[in-house]
């Protein structure tokens, strides 16, 4: 029998919802990531982050079938991604991270693949 993918491991569907959600209440009022969603609401882009995740964790393929190919640094050159922007989007996280309640190997594992993510998204050094 195959072993759950992480995405099972902890909590599934339910988990990534609560992540993602939290995460965007704080970028909602962050003066500097805020910008850089153009829908009046922050909904369109909370389901491509969760869908996102959630195929990377071994979920749903629902990101890949919608949008094609994740292209993580294509889609952020539109926008300035600077190591503040990086370290802002790390609080956020962060501080969603922290509401989950994970396991300290499963936190571990995903705080390390959202740092090494958030790192490869700088695009620019510019202020």
């Amino acid at each position: 029998m195959p072993s759950p993918s992480f995405y099972d491991e902890i909590g599934g569907r339910d988990t990534f919802v609560r992540l993602v959600h939290e995460f965007y209440r704080g970028v909602a009022d962050d003066p500097v990531l805020r910008p850089m969603y153009p829908e009046e609401d922050l909904g369109p882009a909370e389901d491509r982050l969760r869908m996102f995740l959630e195929q990377y964790w071994g979920g749903p393929t629902t990101y890949s079938e919608q949008r094609g190919h994740p292209r993580l640094r294509m889609r952020h050159l539109p926008f300035k991604v600077n190591p503040d922007a990086r370290d802002r989007w790390l609080a956020h996280m962060r501080a969603a991270v922290d509401t989950l309640d994970l396991s300290p190997v499963a936190d571990a594992t995903l705080w390390d693949y959202l740092q090494r993510a958030a790192f490869a998204m700088v695009n620019t050094f510019e202020e």
